[in-house]
């Protein structure tokens, strides 16, 4: 079944239309004026990263702080079950360069801190690191139909701390194994009936893992004494995003993401030297991540909202809160 893109951009404002606040109250029979590409300012979405890539020479800085707070555990019939209360304060940074007007380069350190009631980590914690290179396909014209459209590389390097945990279990914050993330972002722009903008994104991402060594307890779950390795499955995350332009400094944004992550695999001997093999269910999650953005600039922009998985397969129901700022120079 196919969309008529108009429909869909008159649908979004009618979900949208309570957060519009500068919205006419009232409908006219002379037709709104439409806005100008100029006369709105963005920061982007929570998830949904850029088509666009940044000019020769320029730089973006966008720093993130979540808090992950789970309120259950959706098992694989999706049904949710009660967990413990816990926080995972977290932090990413998107540093980027303008390499060329179509190539964009950067990378993103994570830093992380656990509380639960069982325990904290004994400090902030390292993340694993990111690596990454987007070059743009296609640009976006008004009153074109071509959108813009680039591919996403990213390496993510096993920086993280992730087993010999015995002591400190709640100080893992890595994976133990390189990653790799083929993506594709794309981008474009729709005029709702009142006249504003509907910025619209949707991002493709595949992402495949390499093994861990492990020993000890880790993030895999495995006890003290365990020798073996661990073998994260692949990844793949689709994500479409609208971002309505309620004025030129005021936005709403939304994404809606699904995720699925395939079998991990554990195997190697325990402390008495027994085989100790463990494989995690496929998982499945749908991802809402509602948001309010405000502009001072068409340089600087905040973005306040929340991260939302309240459904799936074998995942954690959450909510994080996510405050974020962006600045382009």
């Amino acid at each position: 079944m196919t969309s008529n893109p108009r429909r869909v951009a008159a649908g979004l404002a009618a979900l949208l239309g309570p957060l519009a606040l500068a919205a006419p109250a009232f409908a006219t029979d002379e037709p709104a004026a439409r806005q100008a590409v100029s006369d709105a300012w963005w920061t982007g979405p929570i998830l949904a990263s850029g088509a666009s890539t940044l000019p020769k020479g320029h730089a973006l800085i966008e720093p993130y702080l979540y808090d992950a707070k789970p309120y259950g555990a959706i098992d694989g019939e999706g049904k949710r079950h009660d967990v413990p209360d816990a926080d995972g304060f977290g932090s990413l940074t998107y540093l980027l360069y303008g390499v060329t007007d179509t190539f964009t380069a950067g990378v993103i350190p994570r830093f992380g801190y656990a509380r639960t009631k069982a325990g904290s980590s004994s400090g902030v914690q390292l993340g694993d690191f990111t690596v990454q290179g987007q070059y743009r396909l296609t640009q976006w014209k008004e009153g074109g139909r071509t959108p813009t459209i680039s591919v996403l590389l990213q390496e993510t390097l096993p920086t993280g701390r992730y087993d010999r945990l015995d002591d400190r279990p709640h100080d893992g914050f890595g994976s133990g194994a390189y990653a790799t993330t083929l993506g594709v972002n794309s981008q474009t722009y729709f005029w709702t009936p009142n006249g504003r903008i509907l910025r619209t994104r949707l991002n493709l991402a595949y992402t495949v893992s390499g093994h861990a060594d492990v020993e000890g307890a880790s993030v895999y779950g495995t006890p003290t004494g365990f020798d073996g390795r661990a073998k994260p499955g692949d990844s793949f995350n689709v994500d479409l995003a609208f971002e309505y332009s309620i004025t030129r400094q005021w936005v709403a944004a939304l994404d809606l993401a699904y995720q699925r992550d395939a079998s991990t695999k554990v195997s190697g001997v325990d402390g008495a030297g027994v085989a100790y093999e463990r494989r995690s269910p496929v998982s499945q999650a749908l991802i809402l991540a509602p948001a309010v953005e405000y502009n001072f600039s068409p340089a600087v922009g905040v973005i306040m909202g929340a991260r939302i998985v309240p459904a799936g397969r074998n995942v954690t129901a959450s909510v994080t809160p996510v405050i974020a700022v962006n600045y382009v120079l």
